[in-house]
């Protein structure tokens, strides 16, 4: 290096990260950290593309070793086929142990009882806590996000959860210089959101500079749907059209996957990624936003079901 360039700071000068690069050193750090740190991690895996991402960087984090947690998928039941089939896919082909709790096993031995509207979100959080406490697992992460929804803006990376699973703010730690406390009483968990800091356009951008595969409804697709209350819902083996609701046929995909009788669809031509990357930076609602209706039964719906155990 010559005196110019030091002067000039040119020379062997490291280019800084970009945007993506700084998200996945984060995501990567995290997963090391509870690695480290607790006895019987998991994962939670649907098939979406944020549960997708999550597992994404799971195997890049302890490449060329396998994922040393299982994965965890709370069935609802009403899922979309394509999803499901995408999701037995993925595990199969890295090897990984899956767990479902089934919402199903509890509706049909009476331990819940289905709701007058028909979904079933709300009721996962029985079983998820049941499957934390029957596997012992200590640290579960999650994909959510907090440009997602207003309480998942308020989240951790690191969240503490109390026995009965629950969300208590006031104990949740500060997370300064990228030290994570992990520390919990017997019988506490900590939930871990590796994602928290990313955006909806991050994940897709980062999608597209991996080469994830997702499943088929995130891209356009001609599909029945009938309109409610202001979404685009799926006939399923939740439920249909009522009264005065119509089935057409429309093009459509899905921004985010969850139960069937709650995820909307958006009108969308956007066929390939890069069609989905300029649709979602135009958009100003966020996924959860446009298409879910659970998160529109109340305005704190979502920060209720987080004080019960839920995500």
């Amino acid at each position: 290096m010559t005196v110019e360039d030091l002067r000039t700071g040119s020379g062997a000068r490291t280019s800084p990260l970009d945007t993506l690069e700084r998200l996945e050193s984060e995501a990567i750090h995290i997963f090391r950290e509870v690695a480290g740190e607790f006895d019987r991690p998991v994962i939670l895996f649907s098939g979406g593309k944020d549960s997708t991402l999550l597992l994404h960087l799971a195997v890049k984090a302890f490449w060329p070793a396998p994922v040393p947690f299982p994965l965890l998928h709370v069935d609802t039941g009403h899922n979309f086929e394509e999803v499901i089939e995408f999701r037995d896919r993925v595990v199969a082909r890295h090897g990984l142990r899956l767990e479902v709790a089934r919402v199903q096993d509890y509706l049909d031995d009476g331990r819940l009882a289905e709701r007058p509207d028909g979904t079933r979100n709300p009721l996962q959080t029985v079983p998820l806590l049941d499957a934390i406490t029957t596997h012992k697992f200590d640290a579960v992460f999650g994909g959510g996000r907090r440009d997602e929804e207003r309480a998942r803006a308020k989240e951790r990376i690191f969240s503490l959860r109390n026995a009965f699973g629950q969300w208590e703010p006031r104990r949740q730690r500060p997370e300064l210089w990228n030290l994570y406390n992990g520390r919990h009483r017997p019988g506490e968990h900590v939930r871990v959101f590796p994602l928290s800091n990313w955006t909806e356009l991050d994940v897709w951008h980062y999608i597209a500079r991996e080469g994830i595969e997702l499943p088929s409804i995130y891209y356009a697709h001609r599909r029945e749907v009938y309109l409610r209350d202001g979404m685009w819902l799926a006939e399923g083996p939740w439920g249909g059209p009522r009264g005065g609701e119509e089935l057409v046929t429309k093009t459509v995909r899905y921004r985010t996957v969850g139960d069937g009788s709650c995820t909307g669809a958006v009108e969308s031509d956007a066929a390939d990624i890069e069609a989905v990357i300029a649709e979602v930076a135009a958009s100003r609602l966020t996924e959860r936003g446009a298409t879910r209706a659970d998160d529109r039964l109340s305005e704190a719906a979502m920060e209720d079901r987080k004080r019960e155990g839920y995500f």
